[in-house]
């Protein structure tokens, strides 16, 4: 998984790029602000990035803003590197967009664990959107009938776009999710069958 660290010290941002890169995950890396955006403007950028909060060009905090404002069915997950630890400070990170916060000089194993639930929640959100996707291009498929629908008044054909007539039944089943069973209602009966009725309504209370 890609990870973008935006550092504009050299010793700390090569420090961060061999560390993260040890723990296998592709490093990329920006010394401003301005590069960092640029990156994170891609379509394929890093889905992790971590953001001092003093730069040159774009700060961390206005970068966490503008981050939160992309359009991206999977947001960037920001993680805020900094070396202002009070409370007012840790407030300003967070309500500018960044999604967790780290205070320098930063421990290993922290750092690792903050990364570790960063790729779970990227992880987690990556297959939210996919299965959202997915029902919504079931939902595209479905047919549903509506609109006003021509039909004989005799024969009850109804006529589709093209002009052409369809049976009932047929057209139906084309533009819905519908399927039939034939049968034969009580008034059909005693007409085409006369002879018949008494045995089939006997039959029926039967299986009732």
């Amino acid at each position: 998984m890609k990870i973008l660290v935006a550092e504009d010290d050299l010793t700390s941002r090569l420090m961060l790029e061999l560390i993260i890169g040890k723990w296998s995950f592709d490093v990329i890396c920006a010394d401003d602000g301005q590069k960092a955006w640029e990156i994170l403007q891609q379509e394929h950028c890093p889905p992790i990035a971590i953001l001092d909060w003093e730069m040159p060009g774009i700060d961390g905090p206005e970068l966490c803003r503008r981050i939160k404002l992309l359009a991206r069915d999977n947001p960037i997950h920001v993680i805020l590197l900094t070396g202002r630890d009070s409370t007012e400070d840790i407030v300003i990170g967070l309500e500018a967009g960044a999604d967790d916060y780290v205070t320098k000089p930063f421990d290993l194993n922290e750092l690792r664990a903050r990364i570790n639930v960063a790729v779970r929640l990227v992880k987690t959100q990556a297959s939210l959107s996919l299965r959202l996707k997915e029902l919504k291009e079931a939902f595209d498929h479905v047919k549903t009938l509506q609109g006003i629908i021509p039909i004989c008044m005799y024969c009850h054909a109804i006529r589709s776009d093209k002009a052409a007539w369809h049976k009932l039944e047929a057209y139906i089943q084309q533009h819905s999710e519908a399927q039939f069973s034939h049968s034969i209602c009580p008034s059909c009966l005693h007409k085409h069958y006369p002879e018949l009725e008494d045995e089939v309504l006997q039959m029926k209370k039967k299986t009732e």
